[in-house]
């Protein structure tokens, strides 16, 4: 049988389906929360959808692309160190020249022959990506020397990480850096060093958060003001429901209005210019309002689930490299999912984090479909493994039982 259809036998539908429900179910509710905006605009109602649709097409591409490709592939040094290159250039033409674009307080796009692209967004894949290689092949000096097995490679994420904080955009660096932390826990380091790590980051957040608070944001007013606007307003936006608190106010109406079983799909009232970016931030409020909490409940269900089954690939697998990766992605996923919902619902302040699959975002879309194209390598890659050990334990005990067959015969 040819090796590419074996390697279709493999296909984790686990993972496909759930990606494929998402994605679609993206597309549909970016139509329906921009429609309305874009039609007052005297623009193509369905422009955004068709963006999105067209996106879903290239992530699938890139699905089938890396789904064809070994995973041994994915190893290659150079190969990876182009992608960092790559990223590298985008970041610093996004932030120093006239190609970057800003949106959100941040120079954060970057426009290429009239696509627009967020680097940021493939920085994450990149990272994780960059951190499995190195971290898996230097196994055996993590825990006997952390500093000497990590340290280079700390810096340069931190390096990359750094770019996309002067663009500024806080909220995508704190992202990185939670993916950078996972990566390092994974790995297999001392819980001397996972716990020094944790405590300095928890006391290093606070005192930033209370420094920024404290101050008003007046210190780096250009840079900090908006952030201790957030803080200010996200326990209780309502005592400022027309300015800081603005969109937190409309999330928490549009999440009133849907209840249970929702105002019906294309019936939201806050998506009509209450909410402003309803269909990036704001996109799970809709999805509350026009659907309702059930419903709700069931896509968040089939998100976790996705992400939980790419987390048990990683933590099943006796590939390290091949773990790392599968963690990795899961817990890209989980913590976007986490930090979007926490914001909308006022655990933790907005941070203009979109919802994975369902946000209207191409660059995110793509980034989501490269990840979801290297989980399912690599549980193909774990499956084809432990079949071929099946098989070879029972090619070793079919031989035996010719031999003894044979000796009983000639005796």
């Amino acid at each position: 049988m040819p090796k590419q259809i074996n390697k279709r036998l493999y296909l984790d539908y686990g993972i496909l389906i759930p990606y494929l429900f998402l994605s679609i179910m993206g597309i549909i509710m970016v139509y329906s929360a921009s429609s309305a905006k874009l039609a007052m605009q005297g623009r193509n109602p369905a422009s955004d959808a068709i963006k999105q649709a067209a996106f879903f097409v290239i992530g699938l591409l890139a699905i089938t692309f890396i789904y064809k490709m070994k995973t041994k592939v994915f190893q290659n040094k150079n190969f990876i160190m182009i992608a960092i290159g790559v990223i590298s250039l985008m970041l610093i033409l996004t932030k120093f020249t006239n190609m970057g674009q800003s949106g959100g307080g941040a120079d954060g796009w970057l426009n290429i022959g009239g696509i627009t692209l967020q680097p940021a967004e493939f920085l994450k894949i990149v990272i994780i990506w960059y951190l499995a290689y190195i971290l898996s092949r230097r196994q055996n000096m993590i825990n006997k020397n952390f500093k000497e097995a990590a340290m280079k490679p700390l810096i340069l994420i931190g390096g990359l990480i750094f770019l996309v904080v002067i663009q500024p955009d806080n909220g995508g660096a704190v992202i990185l850096a939670m993916i950078a932390s996972i990566m390092i826990f994974a790995s297999g380091i001392n819980y001397f060093y996972t716990v020094l790590a944790m405590g300095t980051g928890i006391v290093g957040a606070f005192l930033a958060i209370q420094t920024i608070v404290l101050t008003g944001g007046l210190i780096f007013p250009d840079r900090f003001q908006y952030v201790y606007n957030r803080f200010r307003t996200f326990s209780n936006p309502f005592v400022d429901p027309l300015g800081a608190g603005h969109q937190m106010v409309n999330s928490y109406y549009a999440m009133s209005n849907g209840g249970w079983f929702g105002l019906g799909i294309g019936n939201s009232i806050q998506k009509k210019g209450f909410l402003p970016e309803a269909q990036t931030d704001f996109m799970f409020s809709i999805v509350i309002e026009e659907l309702g909490l059930i419903v709700s409940f069931v896509i968040l269900g089939v998100l976790l689930f996705l992400i939980l089954r790419i987390l048990i690939i990683g933590i099943k697998s006796k590939n390290t490299f091949n773990s790392m990766m599968c963690i990795g992605i899961g817990g890209m996923m989980l913590i976007q999912t986490f930090i979007n919902i926490g914001g909308i619902t006022g655990i933790i302040p907005l941070t203009g984090v979109t919802f994975p699959f369902l946000s209207q975002g191409g660059s995110s879309l793509i980034t989501l479909s490269i990840a979801v194209g290297f989980a399912l390598n690599i549980s193909a890659d774990e499956k084809k493994s432990h079949f071929d050990k099946q098989n070879e334990k029972l090619a070793i005990e079919y031989s035996r039982e010719q031999t003894t067959r044979m000796l009983e015969y000639h005796k």
